[in-house]
């Protein structure tokens, strides 16, 4: 009898286990929309029977809010088009929100798709806990910012009256030197009270318009401030952070811009990782031919910079399928910069990472 020489045939009982036993959610679909074959996780994690999850829609567990969107990536599988990290929330029968990401491959002459999904719920509550504290120092800064306003405002009209006593007092009248001197000291303190609440004012508007004050700053300093802000977020993702500013310790620049370069790339390269790797970034500084360079890397789902080059920074651009991002934190990136003479540039390929490298101008 020939000896069978191929390692699959006596082997394929262990790539049968090795789907029946993946923690990941393994399946086949066919075109028709309806799962062919599951493996034990996927009705582990959505608590439906085998027999319902076959002999229903495979969209009738996606959630009502993403039907939509799923059905656009499963039209592109149809035409034999893979799809690669999509994100997309299932309801379990429970009632639960479960979020998926899918790698889908499809085999058009079978009329099939073999996908395999990662759960990833516990990294999209980190998001929404990231989102959550955005907002906050959104409204946090706002709310400073108006109550600013509102004081320099609401002191004017005191300081003005205070200042109207003065001129009707008649010190013609009055020959006690000390008085004199009394009165001539407290009108001098109200009118410089009154020149700093408009310049107070003046510098806000300032502000506004993005004359933001240079200021030598050091990096460390501006990125602890950060990482203590972000505290609760690092801890759950359990990022990973190389620092190295030993060759350009401090840069010029505004000082809640920095802030704000910081917690916009540490919080991207978070919500934007590789679904089974840790996040991981490495920031470093020198100084290249007289010209500060920062420099962000991640070792996350990058960008396919062909497509994308001319839009990264554009207002409200979106590269990957998460459903819950609002392509604004590049953008204010971008324009921090900008505004102040520098300029950023971007390298990155798909599933391995991107470097960001900021020039300043000093």
């Amino acid at each position: 009898m020939a000896k069978n020489n191929n390692p699959y045939s006596h082997n394929y009982y262990k790539f049968d286990n090795f789907f029946e036993l993946s923690p990941d959610l393994i399946c086949i679909a066919g075109f028709d929309g309806y799962f062919k074959r599951i493996n034990p996780a996927v009705s582990k994690l959505l608590g439906y029977s085998n027999d319902e999850l076959y002999s229903t829609p495979i969209n009738e567990f996606v959630h009502l809010n993403d039907r939509e969107l799923t059905s656009q990536s499963r039209e592109k599988l149809t035409k034999n088009e893979p799809i690669l990290n999509f994100e997309n929330r299932y309801l379990t029968k429970g009632g639960e929100i479960v979020w998926l990401s899918w790698t889908s491959m499809p085999v058009e002459s079978e009329k099939l798709v073999y996908a395999i999904a990662k759960n990833i719920t516990h990294k999209k509550r980190i998001e929404e806990e990231r989102n959550q504290l955005l907002a906050n120092l959104t409204k946090i800064n706002k709310d400073l910012k108006h109550l600013s306003y509102t004081t320099s405002h609401d002191l004017k009209s005191p300081v003005n009256n205070l200042l109207s006593v003065f001129d009707l007092i008649d010190t013609s009248k009055i020959n006690d030197e000390e008085t004199l001197e009394f009165i001539s000291i407290l009108k001098t303190t109200t009118e410089s009270l009154r020149l700093t609440l408009k310049n107070s004012v003046e510098e806000l508007i300032r502000k506004d318009e993005l004359n933001a004050p240079i200021e030598a700053l050091n990096l460390n300093e501006s990125l602890n401030e950060v990482l203590l802000i972000l505290n609760s977020l690092i801890k759950n993702s359990k990022i990973i952070i190389h620092i190295d500013f030993s060759e350009l310790p401090e840069i010029n620049f505004n000082r809640e811009y920095l802030k704000s370069i910081f917690l916009n790339l540490i919080t991207n390269s978070i919500k934007y990782a590789k679904p089974e790797s840790l996040p991981t970034v490495s920031i470093s500084s020198k100084k290249v031919n007289g010209i500060s360079k920062l420099f962000f890397s991640d070792e996350g789902l990058g960008f396919d910079m062909d497509k994308v080059r001319d839009k990264i920074f554009g207002l409200h651009q979106k590269f990957h399928n998460h459903i819950d991002s609002n392509g604004i934190g590049l953008y204010l990136i971008y324009n921090h910069i900008t505004n102040l003479g520098g300029r950023i540039e971007v390298d990155s390929k798909i599933n391995e990472g991107a470097t960001f490298t900021i020039f300043f101008k000093d």
